[in-house]
Formats: C-alpha cells, structure tokens, sequence
C-alpha cells in the first residue's frame, strides 16, 4: 500500500510542476502567436528588459490584444473566426511577421498545450545558447534562429560548432571564438533550408 501511495504522490507532484510549467510558458505566449520567451527584449539583462506580453502593461495598447482577450475574451487570435482576414492583423502585418503568423497555424494545427511544450524547449535551447556562446552580441541571431528554425537543426549546428571548436583547438573560455564559429553554422544551416534570419 505504502508504494501505491508515493508513486501517487509523486504522480501529483509531477502534475503540479507540469501545471506550473505550463502556466509559466503561458504567460509568455502572446495572443498574436509570438511567444515572448524567445525574444531578446524578454532575454535582455537590461533595466529596459520587458517581462512578456501577458505579464507586462504593453498588451494595454496593444490593438490585437485588445481585441483578441478584451473585447472576445479569447486566449490566442487562433479561436476566432476571422483569423488571417482580420482587418487589425491585416493593417499590423502579423500575418507576415515571423514566426507568429506561423505559431497560429502550428498552434491551430496541434494544439495548445503540445505548441507550449515546444516552445519551453526552444527557449531551454535559446537560454542554452546564451550562456554558453553569447559574447553579448549574438543575442538577437540566437533568438531568431530558436523562434524560427527547426530544433533539430539547431542542435545539428551546435555539433557543428563542436567539432570546429575541436577543429581549431578553441579554448572553452574564448566566448568570442565560440559565438563566431556557431553563429556560422546556424547561418549555413538556415540558408540550406530557405529560413531568414535577418
């Protein structure tokens, strides 16, 4: 009996650091698709660093959250009807800004909760990134690169990077060697498959 009731327990503890981590990623999905744990304003260090659209006091003037969550009480612009002919996505552009316009759709096509579960590893990946090969000019390439490319091409270019590191006997502390030979990978991956980084 004392077995069934830890694994129950820890079944529960499971569930709850799940919940707590899916409310976490939620609050960092924007309605519009972006997700703001990949964005370098989030990631920034800096006074000016913005906490998120559903946390921060942006989404107040913010014409698509306005009418997205305000006015028709949805979570995300993928629950209405009007989605990519709506005269704001429309005069903002969403549907050309990568990746949200993307995210939409992916988030239509999967659901919810499975986008949200790739987008945390994205930002582990993202955050990953940072502290490992950033030398503080490399935060915005990593940031798009998460946000828009696939994962498993993101892990192929860090390997890549690894073996140029080995290659050219870069010391593990020379952040800027580090920065320089990955950020060259990831462009050589994205040109391969037709993904803008600019």
């Amino acid at each position: 009996m004392q077995t069934v009731y830890s694994m129950s327990v820890n079944n529960c503890q499971w569930a709850m650091g799940e919940k707590m981590k899916n409310s976490e990623a939620r609050n960092l999905m924007g309605c519009c698709g972006l997700y703001c744990g990949l964005c370098n304003k989030y990631q920034s260090k800096a006074p000016s660093r913005c906490v998120g659209c559903q946390l921060g006091e942006q989404h107040s003037w913010c014409s698509i959250w306005n009418c997205c969550v305000k006015k028709h009480g949805f979570q995300t612009c993928t629950e209405c009807s009007e989605i990519f002919n709506c005269p704001i996505f429309l005069r903002r552009r969403v549907a050309e800004w990568i990746p949200a316009a993307d995210n939409l759709r992916q988030i239509k096509e999967v659901g919810l909760q499975t986008w949200l579960r790739e987008q945390k590893e994205r930002q582990a990946l993202l955050e990953k990134l940072l502290q490992n090969y950033n030398e503080g000019r490399s935060m915005t390439l990593y940031c798009k690169a998460c946000a828009r490319m696939p994962i498993d091409l993101i892990n192929k270019a860090i390997e890549e990077a690894k073996e140029g590191l080995a290659g050219e006997k870069v010391d593990k502390c020379d952040v800027k060697s580090k920065a320089r030979i990955l950020k060259a990978a990831i462009k050589d991956m994205a040109s391969k498959v037709d993904i803008d980084l600019d």
